[in-house]
């Protein structure tokens, strides 16, 4: 069974799962490139689902996909494939 993310990601698919991240779960959203890069050393996701919210991933949310999920672009991927990513994602999440 595959380890999804409170946003949908696979995280068995992810070359960093198990090497540099644990899952936002275990990491209570303070996933390596949050640590990096947010002001806040927490995915902004995590952060208004989990954290804000109390809800246990975005599927929760009656406004997914909402602008800070659509923002939330990885800068590896050509906006097409984070086009892609957000519609597996989402519909990871409503299933």
């Amino acid at each position: 069974m595959n380890t999804i993310s409170l946003c949908g990601l696979v995280c068995d698919e992810c070359e960093f799962y198990n090497k540099t991240c644990s899952g936002c779960y275990a990491v209570k959203g303070s996933t390596f490139w949050a640590q990096e890069m947010m002001p806040t050393k927490v995915c902004p996701l995590f952060q208004c689902a989990f954290n804000d919210r109390g809800y246990e991933s975005c599927s929760d949310c009656s406004e997914l996909p909402c602008s800070l999920f659509l923002s939330m672009k990885d800068p590896s991927l050509s906006d097409e494939e984070h086009e892609k990513s957000i519609k597996e994602r989402v519909g990871r999440l409503r299933n």
